[in-house]
């Protein structure tokens, strides 16, 4: 009697589902693996330890989620992208990367399996999130004299500079006791594991709740006044590459947002002149930054082109003013006067390697990378109008970290947000 055939189990092939509904918008998970591939090769590239699967794909779609709902929020104000402004913006980045609008969106077909579509979609939305940005946070930050008085009251003659990676936990705008106490055990979790010797970059892309998680937290160098005032405060009991396990160089602090892990990377003092004055330089720069949507190649390529056009004569402000991903766009990259100390190393490096009028060739930062321009130098006391302009720009810079963490806390409570990631 002959047996009966065997046959091959069946292939199963899960079909797209939701995963998320963010207000009128649901989230695949077609979405969200496609999201999750092009960032985890990101990571790779830049050398960060991947975290485990899931907390990569819980984090993930956690950061779509805030995109949808600063995209509806957008929208609801009345922003809009116009597709000749959109066209425009895809030209322009063609051009920098030296091809044809057509070459272009064909080499991101085939390099990156990014569609036409897709592609316009993501420059749209990522042009739509920086202006609501700047309509709702950035334009209403206001600095008083007397806050300037009281900072300059309280501030000592030592400028120091703090390098610290940071991991938030966000509590919900009404949070119960509960719920506070449940994320305060994930925080010191989060604590332990640090001190313990695991990655801090790997726990901040797995954990952090901030828009630069999945960069690893870090903050770069910032003067110790320029730090929000609860970062700041903490760091004074901190010191750098504490021993594993009796670690003081992390720290455990809560705040309307929720809890923050902060890391104390490294310290520095400030640097100044045998006679008091202090060495400044006044440049230029453009910045493109590197991000899931533009890749390190792409990034200098772009600037590569701009240094080109500059060599034949192109007017660097107007550039800046055109490309620079960097606050300092509308003035035509004009940093002002920068004092040592204010940029990261690899910027204040190359910038103190240049004659004045000089353009650098293109370096990379922790922000991105750059094209600098040094305009002029001096030797300068610090005059109480200099003073006076650096807290206020150090005021600024700590009310927009902590305006913008706020205002995103409110807008993702204001959203509805249904989860739907673990339905079978």
């Amino acid at each position: 009697m002959m047996a009966a055939p065997v046959h091959a189990r069946p292939r199963v092939i899960e079909a797209d589902r939701i995963v998320a509904i963010v207000g009128s918008e649901a989230i695949t998970l077609f979405d969200l693996r496609s999201q999750l591939q092009r960032v985890a090769k990101r990571l790779q590239r830049q050398g960060t330890p991947l975290p485990p699967q899931e907390a990569l794909e819980r984090q993930m779609l956690e950061r779509m989620i805030m995109e949808r709902a600063q995209i509806q929020a957008a929208h609801d104000q009345g922003l809009r992208v116009s597709d000749a402004q959109l066209e425009q913006t895809i030209e322009r980045i063609a051009a920098n990367n030296k091809m044809s609008r057509e070459q272009f969106l064909l080499a991101l077909q085939q390099e990156d399996g990014i569609s036409h579509a897709q592609f316009q979609e993501e420059i749209r939305n990522e042009m739509l999130v920086t202006r609501l940005r700047e309509r709702e946070v950035d334009s209403r930050i206001a600095i008083s004299d007397a806050e300037i008085d009281n900072f300059l009251a309280q501030a000592g003659g030592k400028r120091e500079e703090l390098r610290i990676a940071h991991i938030l936990l966000r509590a919900p705008e009404a949070a119960s006791p509960e719920q506070l106490q449940r994320l305060k055990a994930r925080a010191e979790d989060v604590v332990n594991r640090a001190q313990h010797g695991e990655n801090f970059a790997e726990l901040a892309a797995a954990y952090s709740d901030t828009p630069d998680a999945l960069q690893g937290g870090d903050l770069g160098w910032r003067s110790e006044d320029a730090l929000p005032a609860l970062f700041a405060k903490a760091a004074k009991t901190l010191r750098v590459n504490a021993a594993s396990g009796k670690a003081n160089d992390i720290a455990l602090l809560q705040s309307s947002n929720g809890f923050h892990v902060i890391k104390l990377v490294a310290r520095r003092g400030d640097d100044k002149e045998e006679d008091g004055g202090v060495r400044q330089t006044r440049a230029r720069h453009i910045l493109i930054r590197v991000d899931e949507l533009i890749s390190e190649s792409e990034a200098k390529r772009r600037l590569e082109d701009l240094r080109e056009r500059l060599k034949h004569g192109e007017d660097f402000a107007e550039l800046a003013r055109l490309y620079s991903q960097d606050g300092s766009a509308a003035n035509g990259g004009d940093m002002g006067w920068v004092n040592p100390g204010d940029t990261v190393p690899e910027f204040e490096r190359a910038m103190d390697a240049l004659r004045e009028g000089e353009v650098s060739p293109v370096i990379q930062s922790p922000f991105g990378f750059h094209v600098i321009r040094v305009e002029e130098r001096r030797v300068q006391d610090m005059s109480q109008e200099k003073q006076r302009f650096a807290a206020r720009q150090a005021l600024r810079e700590r009310k927009l970290d902590e305006a913008y963490q706020d205002w995103l806390r409110q807008l993702r409570d204001r959203t509805y947000v249904e989860y739907r990631l673990e339905e079978e």
